[in-house]
């Protein structure tokens, strides 16, 4: 793992150091995933990797395709870098508070995801407005394999479970989800501060690494009158 970490991280300085040269202009596309990988010598697991330290920094955004994307009060909110990094570059003032984040065993969700153990470690959050009203709910399960079997009592850096992931080498390559609204339980209502039956956007994904093996599963539940879900199809490529 060091090596990888080590590898993908060198790929990311020369990649930076081009852009802030003007090798590539802004605006202007990166090569392809395919010429990336063959002109470093690299799996595109680790030149992903690469990328999502070149988003973090601010100097590169991903797009998919064809696909959909989430956004708060009109700003895209990308999956890949996490939402929590998303949501801190937004104006509007919001807080975090993590409701759970412990390892757990749910063979229903290992059965559905085809998965030979069910150990998780689930981390449940709710996104709140300065006056205490939260506008998201999120469900997070991720299988305990390897380094991440020890990741409530580690803890997270700087709250982003997508940096844990990344740490780990659990890099998203695809993802899948399917939208609909209903209403809250009292439950729900309860933890959001908000009243039973409001409608809300569900949001159910699940995020699967190159090979296929499930990255993360996520369920959220998204206030309509900030978060909105947009379709975007045609070519698209790394800027």
């Amino acid at each position: 793992m060091p090596g990888q970490v080590h590898k993908h991280h060198r790929i990311a300085r020369v990649l930076a150091d081009e852009i802030r040269s003007g090798v590539h202009s802004d605006g202007s596309r990166l090569p392809g995933e395919h010429a990336l990988t063959q002109r470093f010598g690299v799996s595109r697991t680790t030149l992903r990797q690469a990328l999502h330290v070149l988003g973090e920094q601010g100097l590169i955004s991903t797009h998919a395709g064809i696909g959909s994307f989430v956004t708060f009060d009109g700003t895209p909110l990308d999956s890949r870098l996490g939402w929590t990094q998303a949501l801190a570059g937004q104006s509007t003032e919001l807080t975090t508070e993590v409701l759970r984040f412990e390892a757990v065993t749910d063979p229903e969700l290992a059965e559905e995801l085809g998965l030979e153990s069910a150990g998780f470690i689930a981390l449940d959050r709710v996104r709140r407005l300065a006056d205490g009203q939260g506008v998201s709910l999120e469900h997070s399960k991720v299988p305990a394999v390897g380094e991440l079997a020890g990741l409530p009592e580690q803890g997270l850096d700087g709250g982003s479970l997508n940096k844990a992931l990344i740490a780990a080498g659990r890099v998203t390559d695809s993802g899948e989800g399917l939208v609909s609204v209903r209403g809250i339980d009292a439950a729900e209502a309860a933890v959001l501060h908000r009243s039973p039956g409001e409608s809300f956007l569900h949001l159910a994904q699940v995020y699967r690494a190159a090979d296929g093996t499930v990255v993360e599963q996520v369920s959220s539940l998204l206030d309509p009158a900030r978060f909105q879900l947009h379709l975007r199809s045609g070519r698209g490529g790394h800027l």
